[in-house]
Formats: C-alpha cells, sequence, structure tokens
C-alpha cells in the first residue's frame, strides 16, 4: 500500500473557501429547528414557498418521533464561502452515523438549550468531536423561554468540554445565543440581530478551512451512502486530495487492502438541499459519486494512476442484538408482501451497506439470523423500517452480546443518567440495585428533583422504560451511554411476568373478556382475531396461563333475573413497537407485520409447552 509521505504532507494548505461543519446536539434542542432557519437566510427557498417544518428530518419515522435517525448534509453559501452543513443524530443508539460523520467535517456547532444546558446526549456527540481535534462554536439555543439561564448554559458547558479533556484552544470556544424557531442570533442573550448573520460570522471566523492537497491524486474516504433507482449506490464523502471529474477511472480500496478498478459516472456537490451535478470537483469539498459498483463504508476512491488509501472508519461493536425470523404463524401471508427467508436476508443485508454499526449473522436454521446494534432504538427503527416497507417477519426478546476478555467473560455497561423527583427516588434506587446498577454521582435540584449517574450492566436496562415510568408515575427521565465492557456482574433478579394465552383460534369476544379480566390486563379487545399459542396479556401471578378469550354467550330461552349491568371490561393496552419489544418474555416472539404486532409463544402448542415446563421444574 501507498501511504501519504512526509514531504506529501507539507503540502497541505487551507481552502479558505469552503467551511464544513456538523451540527451536534441532545435530543430536542432544536438543532434541526436551526438548520430550517439557516436554509431560509441563505435564499435556499423563494420568499413565498411553503415549506414543512425541520426539513432535513425527511424520513416518516424521524418525524414522528421528533428525533434524527440519519445524518444528511447541504449547503449554502454566505459572503462567498460555501458552508457545507451536516445534521447528525443527537441519540447515542445511532451513534455509527456520529462517528462517520466526524471524519468530513472540521468543526462543530454544539447546540444546548439554555433551561436545561448539556445533556447526557451532549456528551456523547461531543467526545467523538474533540476526539477528531475539532474545534466548537457553542449555540444557546431556546433563551426566550421563561425559565432560561444562559450564564449557567455556558458554565455547565465548559465544565463538559473540561471532563472530555479538551485542549485548551478547543476549551476556548465562542458562544452565540440564538432563537432559532424565529431565526434570530446574537452575541449576547438580551442583544439580538434579526437574523443568523452572528452565527455564519462567528462559522466564518472560528472553524478552520480544510486542509487539503490539491495538486495530489485523488482521495476519498466513503463516510455515506445513498441509493437511487437511475444511477445505483451514490458514495458520499470529503474529497482529501486531489481532484475527481466526471468519467474518471478510479480505483476502489477496500478496509481489507484489495485494489478494485473502476469509474465516476457523476460527480456531484451538495447545494440547497440538493445534488448538485458538477463537471468536477476540487479536494475540501464534500462530494457524492455515482457509478462504483459494490463501493462500502470505509472505501478509499482512489488516482488510478496513483492509488492510496486512507485510514478505514472504526465504529464501537454492537452491544444488544435480537433474531430474526420469517413468520410461521397461522397468520403468516396475511398483511405482507416480503415473507420469505430469502426476501428477509437481502434486506438485512442491503442495511448492512449503509448501516455501519450493525452486525448481521447467519444460524444453523436458514430462516433465523442474528442481528446486533448499540441498542434497543437502533434495532426498533430497523424493524419499523422494514415493517413499513412490507415485510413480515418475527423477532426475538433483545439480549446482550457477551464476549470473552482477558479476565474471562464480559458483558456491556452501560452510564445511565436519571432524573427522578425525591419521592420516587427511593423505589428508583432499589430497582437499580435489583439491576446491579452502581450509584456514582447524586445531586439535588432546587424543585426536589434528584439527578443521579449509575453505572449499571446494559443487561439491566432491558425492559426497564416500563418499569420506571410506572414507579415514577410517568415523570423520569433516564438516558443511557455505552460506558464499555467490564467483568460479568452476576446472576441479575429478574421479575418474570406471567402471560395470558389463547386457548383457540377465533374472534375475541366480549363477553369473554368481562369474565376474565380479573386474570390480568389485556393487550386484544373484542373484535380482534388471534390463534392458539398467542399472547393476549399479562397475568397478574407470574405464571403463563391459558384461557378461551373467545367464549360467547350461550342464548337460551332461559329468561334470566334482572341484574345490574357492568361497564364491561377495561380498556385494552394498545403497544407500540417499543412496548411489544419490552413486553417479551424469552419463550416469546413479536409477530411484526405492516399492519399488526402480535406477541405469541415460541412454540404454540399448550400441551408441548406444558411437558417442558414440567421437565424444566423437575
Amino acid at each position: 500500500m501507498k501511504l501519504l509521505t512526509k514531504d506529501a504532507v507539507t503540502t497541505l494548505k487551507p481552502r479558505p473557501d469552503i467551511r464544513n461543519i456538523a451540527i451536534i446536539a441532545h435530543v430536542d434542542h432544536g438543532k434541526t429547528t436551526l438548520v430550517d432557519g439557516i436554509l431560509r437566510q441563505t435564499n435556499v427557498f423563494h420568499t413565498k414557498q411553503q415549506v414543512q417544518e425541520r426539513v432535513l428530518d425527511s424520513n416518516d419515522l424521524e418525524r414522528e418521533r421528533g428525533i434524527t435517525i440519519l445524518a444528511k448534509q447541504t449547503g449554502v453559501e454566505y459572503k462567498g464561502v460555501t458552508i457545507n452543513i451536516v445534521d447528525t443524530p443527537g441519540h447515542a443508539d445511532f451513534g455509527g452515523e456520529v462517528e462517520r460523520i466526524m471524519n468530513m467535517v472540521d468543526g462543530v456547532l454544539l447546540l444546548v438549550d439554555a433551561v436545561e444546558g448539556p445533556m447526557p446526549q451532549t456528551r456523547f456527540v461531543l467526545r467523538q468531536a474533540l476526539e477528531k481535534g475539532h474545534k466548537a462554536i457553542v449555540v444557546v439555543n431556546k433563551i426566550d423561554r421563561p425559565a432560561a439561564r444562559p450564564d449557567y448554559a455556558v458554565d455547565a458547558t465548559f465544565d463538559l468540554f473540561i471532563d472530555l479533556g479538551a485542549n485548551e484552544e478547543q476549551a476556548e470556544f465562542p458562544v452565540i445565543y440564538t432563537r432559532a424557531l424565529e431565526g434570530k442570533a446574537g452575541l449576547a442573550p438580551d442583544d439580538l440581530a434579526d437574523d443568523l448573520h452572528p452565527l455564519f460570522d462567528a462559522i466564518l471566523d472560528h472553524i478552520d478551512p480544510p486542509l487539503v492537497d490539491r495538486e495530489g491524486p485523488t482521495q476519498l474516504l466513503v463516510t455515506t451512502l445513498e441509493y437511487s433507482s437511475y444511477v445505483g449506490k451514490i458514495a458520499i464523502g470529503r474529497l482529501s486530495s486531489g481532484t475527481i471529474r466526471t468519467g474518471q477511472p478510479l480505483v476502489r480500496i477496500t478496509p481489507e487492502g484489495e485494489f478494485i478498478p473502476g469509474k465516476a459516472a457523476q460527480v456531484f456537490s451538495f447545494r440547497n438541499l440538493q445534488r448538485q451535478a458538477e463537471d468536477e470537483v476540487h479536494a475540501g469539498n464534500i462530494v457524492a459519486v455515482s457509478g462504483i459498483t459494490d463501493v462500502g463504508i470505509g472505501d478509499t476512491l482512489a488516482d488510478a494512476a496513483d492509488p492510496r488509501p486512507l485510514p478505514p472508519i472504526t465504529v464501537e461493536e454492537p452491544t444488544v442484538r435480537m433474531t430474526f425470523a420469517i413468520n410461521d404463524s397461522p397468520f403468516a401471508g396475511r398483511e405482507g408482501k416480503f415473507l420469505t427467508s430469502r426476501q428477509v436476508r437481502a434486506r438485512l443485508m442491503e442495511e448492512l451497506e449503509r448501516n455501519v454499526a450493525l452486525r448481521v449473522n447467519e444460524t444453523d436454521s436458514a430462516s433465523q439470523f442474528v442481528v446486533a446494534g448499540r441498542g434497543e432504538l437502533h434495532l426498533a427503527i430497523l424493524i419499523e423500517t422494514m415493517r413499513r416497507e412490507g415485510y413480515e417477519f418475527a423477532v426475538s426478546r433483545p439480549e446482550v452480546v457477551f464476549k470473552e476478555g482477558p479476565n474471562g467473560r464480559e458483558e456491556p455497561f452501560e452510564d445511565v443518567f436519571l432524573e427522578v423527583h425525591g419521592d420516587h427516588f427511593g423505589a428508583v434506587s432499589e430497582m437499580m440495585g435489583k439491576r446491579k446498577g452502581l450509584l456514582q454521582e447524586m445531586r439535588y435540584g432546587e424543585d426536589g428533583t434528584v439527578y443521579a449517574e449509575y453505572l449499571i450492566p446494559t443487561r439491566g436496562l432491558l425492559g426497564f422504560r416500563q418499569p420506571f415510568l410506572t414507579i415514577t408515575r410517568g415523570t423520569g427521565i433516564y438516558h443511557a451511554l455505552f460506558h464499555g465492557y467490564a467483568p460479568y456482574a452476576g446472576p441479575m433478579e429478574r421479575m418474570k411476568r406471567g402471560s395470558l394465552i389463547a386457548l383457540e383460534a377465533g374472534s375475541v369476544n366480549n363477553y369473554a373478556l368481562g369474565n376474565l379480566q380479573q386474570r390480568g390486563s389485556f393487550i386484544v379487545k373484542a373484535g380482534d382475531e388471534v390463534y392458539a399459542g398467542q399472547v393476549v396479556g399479562s397475568n397478574t401471578r407470574d405464571e403463563d396461563l391459558v384461557l378461551n378469550v373467545c367464549k360467547a354467550k350461550h342464548l337460551t330461552n332461559f329468561r334470566e333475573k334482572p341484574k345490574q349491568i357492568d361497564e364491561g371490561p377495561n380498556a385494552a393496552r394498545t403497544l407500540s413497537l417499543d412496548d411489544a419489544i419490552q413486553f417479551l418474555n424469552d419463550d416469546e416472539l413479536l409477530e411484526v407485520t405492516p399492519k399488526s404486532l402480535r406477541i405469541r409463544k415460541r412454540d404454540l402448542n399448550h400441551q408441548t409447552r406444558q411437558r417442558a415446563a414440567k421437565k424444566a421444574k423437575g
């Protein structure tokens, strides 16, 4: 392999007409809204053009959940300088996106809420930026909120920089105050301009231009992939060296060192929310290239005459896995378009190409695949995406990924940050103790809120959300960040939930639910179709109970004595995808179709399950 020599490094020169920046923030601190304001004020939209809010959150799931899942890039022009902006996810489960994007930019805008200050997810995204040596501009947003405390937000952010090991230059960050929703910015909280020009000026003054070798051979590290039905795969990354032209012969260098010839069919730059076709693009810009077949994230696109690889992208390993299998329930094939193992496998392999934090392993069974990701949310987004595309399949309960370390078995641990009212903290602390959580830090807020940090095995967070919300009466907030692998913490006490299981196939009857409601809470309602072995609710005891929810009232000629009419059965609990995943027991599967979510036993036969249970007890 040919690598850049010291002489080549000395030819790097700044390109002052470009700035490449990423916007990073905790979930819901307003970074996508700020991008909306930047686009409006750089005349990306016509004056009378109707544009939806959070225009970069183009994915339906992003709009529904109010979070950024996929990193997206756009480019605007200000005072003759092209500012390439990348909107990054704020949730740690999508850290693979953040880690890759940091290879494309030279600086970051760190957005913090004027009331909350830097939050746990801020720590994660900022750490990625500082490790790359990037400078940051701190943007204190939402300063018009009634409880805004911008001085606290700035001081807490400085403390965070120091905690994360920022060097002296990084810690001397400029501060801009904004109201992103109104498109206003300024150097002081009480002195805002009517536009975002102070923010634009800070970007030009404080973010370094990219250092590039304009005369060197072509080098582009593929950071993101897009797909077009017209041109196929489109590789995206920052051009580190040289020039790339339409029709130019290239060599694709894989992370394993394999050299594969190719040709750039088309070259694009990003401008005003669109890919703009170019004849040639020079080093320093963020570029999209089509025509390179089988290109993958981490590949280097290099000059065919002088191919030099760049260091490949590395991301943290996944910590949680689930089994994906074809749906073999009695209702299989009713609602989905893609049902076979071949179709599910092809979709998972396609996801691997653009989702570098994901792992897919085949099993001894051709109909089952083990899919590992960075957390429950990471896998839940994949499940929901496949479901909306028409896939029908079944998934198992999440489990952590163990590995062998120098001192034996190791498991992943998380830093968990809790915000609960003091009245509920005792119960929460007891629950964390049962899940092997170790208290690291605790402080009390002025309003009686307890802020606590725990170190807990990832196992302890599986199925944590629902009991946590129950204990805190829905008022508790928690965030988790991956800490690292550590020695196995030992067996963990886990409260088993018994399931209510349908005895036979049929339609759920209101009469049956009314007579059975003392047995537990139901997740099906009258009129729903069920099959034998389907889980229809949660038992009040810790054992499974098979019951007939399809039983109807027999009509006879005998007239009963009038009696008081009850209001009927309690309302059924409607499970979202996240709730359904947390509802699963070890011996259960979640049946996922485009229209339905059903929970079932792995073995639908009641007698077989009973024999297995007796054998286990014996």
